[in-house]
């Protein structure tokens, strides 16, 4: 059984989501187990002796190089969380696994380092995405121009890559679908070209321009002159590197390598949603000394994240992410349809029209795997659900009537017949899902008969 509670008063509004059936992001899943299994060994030992503290640090070792992060990054900080460990006298302390996971926290905080937001003080402000082909660099200007735009910004995409086949065709499709100006002229000379962007960005009164530049399999010494002559040219504010995450310790090795070349000024690391382990993360910036001020985390335009390192700390221990799930339920969901939600509850009126609503709510926010992520104790709930359910509810309640999903009632054996042959499921899966739907309605008007609720309860499977 899947609950989504939405609270909503004037000032603000979250959703909450409880019980049965949840994926837990692959983003550092197997580091974030590894730590929590080391702080469960530790608890109900009350004091610890020096030599379980040293066992503890080994064991955190050994999971950050698990993880792909980087040797000397990995013993750096052992070496540390030893330290702290050893200052605050944890082997005395009556709660050391909770001491050991808030120094980790501490410590995981320092090693992503503080966010650095984009610097965009020049009018306009030229971006140059650098990286090799194949690290979703085009994919990552488009997210990087709706972000801005988000920000009421006016950025203008420029195809700056004049060699590789296809580069202007794959940019300005992706464009036009996200509805993003971009530069629609073309050129064999990548000078040429960004002259004319420039030009063009000053008629229009562009603010942002976002250049996507040459891409190669590897780092050769073509790419990289295709590259600076640009940046002569245009005068970046920003160089942002946009680095493939699964690559693990590639990443940092390419990262150290364009900006010994050219000075990058920060790191969007793609792919995060896909990188079990996350040992890029956690090395870029100890590594190359550069900030990591993205994460892309899907293949949405909007999947594309402020890095925030207290939170992606949280997230590595298993603690959530509220902060970052209240940000995107305001940016999703409309306050007026939560209210009308809430009334609707509170005079006992909700049907499955309602519960669709709910669903397509939950996927306006993004991945799914990505919002289950932000919850505290997500990766005990990792094996509860599985995301076909979703699928298989929504195609459920679209396979039905209007007015059958105002009344679930007149859903006789031959109109369930119906509906699981429309949604390719089984009568089995119907009554079920019907099922539930009496039982929400049940709890509902025993919180009307309470006085009315301030939040809705809803529940699918």
């Amino acid at each position: 059984m899947f609950k989504i509670t939405f609270y909503g008063n004037k000032s603000k509004m979250c959703l909450a989501i409880t019980k049965k059936n949840f994926i837990f992001n692959r983003m550092f899943e197997k580091l974030g187990e590894r730590i929590k299994d080391i702080a469960r060994n530790l608890s109900g030992k009350g004091r610890l002796s020096a030599s379980q503290v040293g066992e503890s640090m080994r064991d955190i070792r050994k999971a950050l190089l698990e993880a792909d992060v980087n040797l000397q990054v990995a013993q750096g900080f052992v070496t540390e969380v030893e330290n702290e460990a050893v200052a605050r006298k944890i082997h005395e302390s009556f709660t050391p696994a909770e001491m050991i996971i808030q120094i980790v926290g501490e410590k995981l905080i320092g090693l992503i380092g503080k966010a650095e937001p984009l610097l965009l003080d020049k009018q306009p402000t030229s971006i140059l995405l650098v990286g090799l082909q194949g690290s979703g660099k085009t994919t990552t200007a488009i997210k990087l121009g709706c972000f801005l735009k988000s920000k009421r910004r006016n950025p203008f995409l420029i195809p700056a890559d004049v060699k590789r086949p296809a580069a202007f065709e794959q940019l300005r499709d992706m464009a036009e679908r996200e509805d993003l100006p971009y530069f629609s002229e073309r050129s064999d000379n990548e000078v040429k070209l960004c002259k004319q962007a420039l030009s063009r960005s000053i008629v229009k009164r562009y603010d942002t321009l976002i250049f996507d530049t040459a891409g190669r399999l590897h780092i050769d010494k073509d790419m990289i002159e295709q590259i600076k002559k640009v940046k002569d040219t245009v005068k970046p504010s920003e160089i942002l590197l946009v680095a493939d995450s699964m690559t693990g310790q590639d990443a940092v090795n390419i990262a150290k390598e364009f900006d010994e070349a050219l000075g990058i000024t920060g790191i969007i690391l793609t792919k995060m949603d896909g990188d079990a382990r996350g040992g890029a993360a956690l090395s870029m910036r100890k590594v190359t000394g550069k900030p990591i001020k993205f994460i892309g985390i899907g293949e949405k335009s909007d999947a594309l994240e402020v890095l925030h390192p207290e939170r992606l700390a949280s997230r590595i221990l298993g603690m959530g992410d509220l902060k970052t799930l209240q940000e995107k339920a305001e940016k999703a969901i409309k306050k007026e349809d939560v209210e009308k939600f809430q009334k609707k509850v509170q005079e006992g009126k909700v049907d499955l029209e309602d519960f669709l609503g709910q669903i397509k709510q939950l996927k306006k926010m993004g991945p799914l795997d990505s919002i289950l992520d932000m919850f505290p104790g997500g990766k005990g709930l990792k094996k509860l659900m599985d995301e076909k359910q979703m699928v298989r509810t929504e195609a459920i309640i679209q396979s039905m009537t209007p007015k059958e999903r105002k009344n679930p009632s007149i859903l006789n054996g031959s109109r369930r017949k119906r509906i699981a042959k429309g949604s390719a499921t089984s009568v089995q899966d119907i009554n079920r899902l019907l099922k539930e739907f009496m039982m929400a309605q049940k709890l509902m008007k025993q919180m009307k008969g309470r006085g009315g609720p301030s939040a809705l309860a809803s529940f699918f499977r």
